[in-house]
């Protein structure tokens, strides 16, 4: 199983981290792989929402990274799961009050099968950059 997983805190209340987080299209403003996004189905950061996102890929390859989202608890968390595209983890936005802020703990976890299971640690590596990227969504947050 891959697994990744990072903590920041944000100079921000609880319910508009989680706001932020809940409303995909902002994932271009933070992430830098994301190339589009856009809702697809659902209200946006609700549960079962779908969202089309395209992501750049190895050798800048375009991809799919369509995900769904599978538990929306507004201030405390926010659970994905990828359902196009070459990997399909799971993640999940964890949000906890610290002092005047808020405490994001960014996971992603995905068990490779069939011939991914000889990618173990590109898949790894991608995951492990890919929750790496949240100073971005904390200066995204608090600029």
């Amino acid at each position: 199983m891959a697994h990744a997983e990072a903590s920041i805190v944000i100079a921000r209340p609880p319910l508009e981290v989680y706001a932020f987080l809940a409303d995909g299209t902002n994932n271009m403003r933070w992430r830098s792989g994301v190339t589009s996004i856009e809702l697809r189905s659902g209200r946006a950061g609700e549960l079962d929402a779908v969202y089309a996102q395209t992501l750049t890929g190895p050798g800048g390859r375009r991809i799919a990274g369509d995900y769904r989202i599978t538990s929306a608890v507004p201030g405390t968390e926010l659970r994905f799961a990828v359902i196009a595209g070459p990997a399909r983890p799971e993640g999940a936005y964890l949000l906890t009050p610290d002092g005047d802020g808020t405490r994001v703990t960014f996971s992603l976890s995905l068990t490779p099968t069939g011939l991914m299971k000889l990618m173990g640690r590109t898949i790894q590596k991608t995951m492990d950059a890919e929750v790496a990227q949240l100073p971005k969504l904390k200066a995204a947050l608090e600029s």
